[in-house]
């Protein structure tokens, strides 16, 4: 396993302490998985006191003891940092993240400190001086078979997100869960276990899920699967059986549908939409997918010769989306830059179809973020099974970006020609009248009536000769 030179180096000056450095959790994992992989966890094995750990490391880098008492001490070295940490053994006391009992021990072996792991293939281990790995559980046999399984019961049940967590892994690693492990897991979310977890530990598993995995919709039909859409999620619930026409949606129902948009989404949010800020941004697509048909669950009608129709869903989807949301997060900003994205999501096809002109962009362009809309409407469009989804290509998107590029209004509103202190400039005074005179010029550029200065300063001075 390749590791630092740091790392070979402090292990060196252990083992002359007769102290035994361990690599542990995901990263000797990921070396099997083959994936990249930055952080490293040492597990240090034979010290009496953290005290001792810690001088040890302050001679080659800085150490941060905010975490001393847990039994971890973050090491620095050349701008990267470690988790040095001393075998601890938890038991839990009281309900919650924070309701458990650590005692550090630095004499306990190997086996005793991973057994509090999670999963056979998180309790890996890898002797640096004598370059081996350990597997006390057999977590090497589950990476082979693709297969997630816990290590004991008794710990697992402890910590109630573990259930979150091995929906994010299995859909990371496109691992299936073990049967033992899915009946336990079944049994936690009928006893109502999680509902003790905080939402934002829940929020930040599924934001792993939703980044991290090439197909998110695996973590999701793993959640249907437990019971877990239908406990604490019946936004999501609610979309599956729900029929659509066959004539656009050959696929299936909308959760069908939803699923393969969400998969789509993970390609084109890492490959070809526009990030500022990456991985919130991805984020954002992601959500935004997930919820843009919610409202179907509310507004499909059949009628007696069979046609389905779902007029409005994507204004019932609004309501939805925030209760979906707000159970995850309360990073408000966040969630409502989604509503824009879910409301208009039917437009680029619309107006497509329609030849809007230009005017209709414009405006639409004050409403949302064209570009970010035309990447949810494409993962929409290739999130089916019709022949013209299969093609991979999305001309109504391309239609839209190359129009509103023209009408510089891609990314952003147009902009306003005039503001208060032109008027000022033209001798008016400061009143209620100002946002009236230029909410007017604007919606005369939007309909490219005024389409320079010169155009708005001659309509404000007609203007004002009529008043």
């Amino acid at each position: 396993m390749k590791l630092p030179h740091i790392l070979h180096t402090i292990s060196h000056v252990l083992k002359k302490h007769r102290v035994k450095a361990i690599i542990v959790g995901g990263s000797v994992r990921d070396h099997f998985l083959k994936l990249p992989s930055k952080d490293y966890d040492i597990e240090v094995y034979g010290l009496e006191t953290m005290d001792e750990l810690e001088e040890i490391l302050s001679e080659f880098g800085s150490v941060n003891l905010v975490g001393k008492s847990f039994g971890v001490l973050k090491f620095v070295y050349d701008s990267e940092e470690y988790d040095f940490s001393f075998p601890r053994k938890e038991a839990k006391v009281s309900k919650g993240h924070r309701g458990f009992d650590v005692e550090i021990d630095g004499s306990l072996d190997f086996k005793m400190a991973a057994k509090r792991r999670d999963f056979t293939v998180n309790a890996l281990g890898y002797d640096i001086e004598e370059e081996r790995f350990i597997d006390p559980f057999g977590g090497l046999d589950d990476i082979k078979k693709k297969e997630l399984r816990h290590i004991d019961d008794e710990t697992f049940i402890e910590d109630p997100l573990r259930v979150y967590r091995a929906v994010q892994f299995c859909a990371r690693f496109s691992f299936t869960l073990a049967d033992d492990t899915m009946i336990l897991c079944k049994e936690m979310v009928s006893k109502g276990m999680l509902e003790e977890l905080p939402k934002e530990r829940i929020y930040l598993e599924w934001t792993k899920l939703l980044l991290k995995a090439l197909k998110p919709s695996q973590g999701f039909e793993l959640m249907r699967e437990l019971g877990i859409l239908k406990r604490y999620f019946p936004e999501l619930y609610a979309l599956i059986d729900v029929p659509q026409s066959p004539i656009w949606h050959p696929e299936g129902d909308v959760w069908v549908h939803t699923m393969m948009v969400l998969d789509e989404m993970a390609y084109l949010s890492r490959e070809e939409c526009p990030c500022v800020d990456k991985e919130k941004q991805r984020l954002k697509f992601l959500f935004a997918t997930l919820c843009h048909d919610l409202g179907k669950a509310v507004s499909t009608t059949v009628d007696t010769e069979g046609n389905i129709r779902s007029i409005g869903h994507e204004q019932t989807g609004l309501v939805l989306t925030k209760h979906l949301m707000y159970r995850l997060t309360n990073e408000h900003d966040f969630i409502e830059s989604l509503l824009p994205l879910v409301e208009h999501h039917l437009k680029p096809s619309q107006f497509y179809a329609a030849n809007s002109g230009n005017k209709a962009i414009r405006k639409l362009a004050t409403k949302v973020n064209i570009e970010e809309l035309v990447c949810v409407a494409k993962a929409d469009f290739l999130g089916r099974t019709t022949k013209e989804a299969l093609t991979g290509e999305y001309k109504a998107g391309e239609w839209l970006l190359e129009k509103a590029s023209v009408l510089k209004v891609k990314n952003k509103s147009l902009e306003r020609l005039i503001q208060g202190r032109d008027l000022i400039d033209l001798g008016f005074e400061p009143s209620p009248e100002f946002k009236k005179i230029l909410d007017r010029v604007y919606e005369l550029q939007l309909d490219g009536i005024v389409v320079d200065k010169n155009d708005a300063l001659l309509w404000i001075k007609r203007y004002s000769q009529e008043i």
